[in-house]
């Protein structure tokens, strides 16, 4: 057998080569197609998932939130922007990264101050690393963000100095003091205040942008490609008047601080268009220490007392079963009804309709509603329907209660349920609807919708202004609600409120002293409650004021608790002298006379007509007037410039002086 030649072998050899290459390039070819006829059968979505989806995600970019602004312009809350800082050390070059690393690190130091060491150790190690995403600082302002970015190195940007900057939003608040817990808040999981119930114009909407994976913790933001920019939200402009608001929180925290009381809320509302213009709610978180934090206006539904007499004594007005000369026998301040005990704290004999509202009769109040709807309780609560005091209310902010009244159809009611609920019991309101009620009466029987929101503004272009908007276009007859005015605004200058009647300003109102969980054993508990408006001849504001636990050894009556506090807001948000003294001065200042020397000439205080007072130093004539039994506040030191009352004016003992004195 013939030996193969060197050639034969060759190409023997050769040719198995081919063989073995054709068979791998068709099994790659089959491999291939199969992979083309797989894919072409599989979900676009199940390979984003299994292929993109692992290197690479779709971030958020958080909208810029709107700014909430009090009515006159302030800011409530606004938006942030902070930035936090990187850096992408594979992109660095050695050459960069050796000139630069000096300067930068010495720059850093002075901004920082840490050693340059410091961030020269941490730079080499993470650059030894191939660090695409380190993490250098967070939360700077834009001052200190525009600061560091001119750096060394940083300067050259992200593709060459490896400088990667990611912008963040903070929301803060401008005035925390004074009505942190109205303002709000809304961080997605959780809606409060104004902030929640406008954040849907507030919040704007996201964007979006690619991440691409760094590590198994970190992902790094890709900013050319796929990015969908945020919209920022519209600002709201609220209808909280911080000035106001300031008077509000200012007399309410000092009166539960006198009283040691658990908490207290206070509402102003303007009487023609419903516009909240103060909400303040405080509570005591340790002695002499009370905080905006829990809207008890909104939230709380508690039993009214004495301030709901109004209520029930309207109704009876307005069918007509009562004007202004009816009389009601309280007898010795005793009555029983259906087996249910009544009484009131003073006063006995014939009462007029007038004197049941200002001296708050329980026992007056319940003859009357008694006599008139017992046998036909429905007629009454028939008032109550349509003064909207069962539905709960249909405002913007989260979290209010529904009202809870004790009809026929309850389980717990008796026929002594109707005489409970003519002096406020068997029944639990939210102060908001309470003073929705008061203002409806403030504005000769017209309720409007409690208003929270003056306009929203996008890039300075106003899209949107509220309205007022009617509840009720008629309470009750003109008549009705002439003597219920009548009968309130006698309760404050020869009632149960004649303590806070001052000349200088017409008030109407009325006060509330109301046990709850009166059927837990222990102490009682009261809750003291003045509801009003001013000025009563030509209302301006509706003002409901509440304290809750008051030191029962001091007081708990609504006539010593709440209602100074609602005649000083009265007294600072409108009383406006001749002179403007100060804008109602905000700030009292109560005369120490036992520091006061007398070397000025004396004052001729003849006949009750005010002297002279401008020109002579506060230090001598303050004392002076202080012993004549006259009030005096002031703001300022050295010689008067301004009085109140004007010189020759008639004035009565226990009256108010303001005087503005040099700064």
């Amino acid at each position: 057998m013939r030996k193969p030649n060197e050639f034969e072998t060759k190409r023997k050899y050769a040719l198995r080569w081919g063989y073995l290459f054709a068979l791998t390039a068709f099994i790659v070819f089959v491999v291939f197609l199969a992979r083309i006829l797989v894919l072409q059968n599989t979900n676009v979505e199940e390979i984003r998932q299994d292929y993109i989806s692992k290197n690479y995600r779709e971030a958020t970019l958080k909208a810029a939130r709107g700014n909430l602004y009090a009515s006159d312009g302030s800011i409530l809350a606004t938006t942030v922007m902070r930035y936090d800082i990187f850096i992408d050390f594979k992109v660095i070059r050695d050459t960069a990264y050796a000139n630069n690393i000096g300067p930068l690190t010495d720059s850093l130091s002075m901004m920082f101050g840490k050693p340059r060491t410091y961030f020269r150790q941490k730079f080499d190690a993470q650059r030894a690393k191939g660090n695409q995403y380190y993490n250098l600082v967070r939360g700077l302002d834009f001052d200190q963000y525009d600061r560091i970015r001119k750096f060394p190195l940083f300067k050259k940007g992200k593709n060459r100095g490896g400088f990667i900057v990611d912008r963040n939003y903070k929301r803060e608040l401008a005035t925390t003091e004074i009505g942190a817990g109205t303002i709000g808040m809304d961080n997605g999981q959780y809606q409060s205040g104004l902030e929640g119930a406008f954040s849907k114009y507030l919040r704007g909407t996201d964007g979006t942008r690619l991440e691409q994976r760094i590590n198994s913790s970190q992902w790094k933001p890709i900013d050319f490609w796929k990015v969908k920019e945020p919209i920022d939200g519209q600002d709201v402009y609220t209808t909280i008047d911080l000035r106001i608001q300031d008077i509000a929180s200012s007399a309410l925290e000092k009166q539960l601080i006198e009283f040691d009381a658990h908490h207290g809320s206070v509402l102003v509302m303007e009487v023609e268009t419903g516009k909240v213009r103060a909400m303040v709610n405080l509570r005591r978180t340790e002695p002499g220490v009370y905080v905006d934090a829990y809207n008890y206006a909104l939230k709380d539904a508690t039993e009214p007392g004495s301030t709901f007499k109004t209520v029930s004594l309207l109704a009876a007005m307005d069918d007509g079963f009562i004007n202004d000369s009816t009389t009601v026998d309280i007898g010795n301040g005793r009555w029983v009804y259906a087996g249910q005990p009544i009484s009131d704290g003073h006063g006995s004999g014939v009462y007029d309709i007038s004197d049941v509202l200002a001296k708050s009769s329980n026992v007056g109040s319940a003859k009357l509603i008694t006599k008139y709807y017992g046998e036909k309780p429905e007629v009454f609560l028939d008032h109550l329907r349509r003064w909207k005091m069962f539905d709960k209310m249909d405002i913007e902010l989260p979290g209010i209660t529904k009202p809870y009244i004790q009809t026929p159809k309850s389980e717990r009611w008796s026929k002594g349920a109707l005489a409970s609920l003519s002096f406020g019991y068997a029944s639990r309101f939210n102060l908001l609807q309470l003073t929705t009620f008061y203002n409806g009466i403030a504005n000769k029987g017209k309720m409007v919708k409690p208003l929270f929101i003056e306009k929203i503004v996008k890039d300075g272009t106003q899209i949107f202004t509220a309205k007022p908007e009617v509840m009720v276009a008629r309470m009750a007859s003109d008549d009705a609600i002439r003597m219920m005015t009548a009968a309130l605004t006698k309760a404050v200058e020869k009632g149960t409120a004649r303590s806070i009647f001052t000349p200088n300003l017409k008030m109407a109102g009325k006060t509330g002293t109301a046990r709850f969980e009166y059927w837990k054993p222990g102490p009682t508990k009261y809750q003291a409650s003045f509801a009003g408006f001013y000025p009563a001849d030509n209302p301006k504001y509706t003002c409901i004021v509440m304290v809750n636990q008051p030191d029962n050894s001091k007081s708990y009556y609504g006539s010593v608790v709440a209602a100074p506090v609602f005649k000083e807001i009265a007294g600072k948000t409108f009383l406006k002298t001749p002179q403007n003294i100060e804008k109602e001065m905000l700030v009292d200042k109560k005369v120490d006379l036992s520091k006061m020397a007398l070397k000025d000439r004396k004052l001729s205080i003849a006949g009750n007509v005010m002297p002279i007072v401008t020109g002579m130093v506060g230090k001598n004539i303050i004392p002076q007037l202080e012993n004549a039994g006259y009030r005096v506040e002031f703001k300022g030191v050295g010689r008067v410039m301004e009085q109140f009352p004007l010189a020759g004016t008639v004035i009565n003992r226990n009256q108010r002086i303001y005087l503005r004195l040099q700064n």
